[in-house]
């Protein structure tokens, strides 16, 4: 019997590939995603528009969160997410927060906590200037940049609001809800992703 490991995925892009504008290379990527082998989708957010973070560093994004059951441990789950990337032309020398045709991050992976509890509360309490300079040289998890993004946690918590962190034990509805009411401004929904479009 093969183990399956519960994960969720943000998904985000903010310029056009080919032919494809932002939203529909997210339904793309969802498509390739459920076909890929190891990993079942079982649950979409709607796709939201969102501003670029920081303010003023590129078009609007469309962005997105995905559930899903998974055979491949974080570091090939993780590897797959990027090889998807690749092949969308995400070119990763532009810098961390810079514009991308498509951004796949690993939010969870069951109650992993990885490295450790004491790396992962220090990412989580990382000053904001170093941020933006600081890259984790390993695969650190759940994202410790979850609880600070509306972009994530508005369409995490459409599709699991009662979801909690494992280390902090809150849930995504309220870490939504600690943002405040203007960590949303400029975000709307702009419609469903059918699941059963990716049978």
């Amino acid at each position: 019997m093969v183990n399956l490991s519960f994960g969720i995925v943000a998904l985000g892009a903010n310029l056009p590939r080919s032919q494809h504008d932002p939203v529909r290379t997210l339904r793309t990527t969802l498509n390739i995603l459920h076909r890929t082998g190891g990993i079942a989708i079982t649950a979409v957010s709607r796709i939201w528009r969102t501003p670029a973070v920081p303010a003023g560093s590129g078009p609007d994004y469309a962005n997105a969160v995905a559930l899903l059951h998974s055979e491949l441990a974080a570091p090939a789950l993780m590897a797959t997410l990027h090889g998807i990337e690749a092949d969308h032309g995400r070119d990763r020398s532009t810098g961390r927060w810079s514009a991308r045709v498509l951004d796949l991050d690993l939010i969870a992976l069951d109650r992993l906590i990885l490295p450790d509890a004491d790396h992962l509360r220090a990412w989580i309490d990382l000053p904001p200037a170093d941020q933006a300079r600081r890259t984790p040289d390993r695969l650190i998890l759940p994202h410790p940049r979850l609880q600070d993004r509306a972009f994530v946690l508005a369409p995490l918590a459409e599709v699991a609001p009662g979801w909690t962190h494992p280390l902090t034990g809150i849930s995504a509805a309220r870490m939504l809800a600690a943002l405040g009411p203007d960590a949303m401004r400029g975000m709307h929904p702009l419609g469903p992703c059918d699941l059963a479009s990716l049978a």
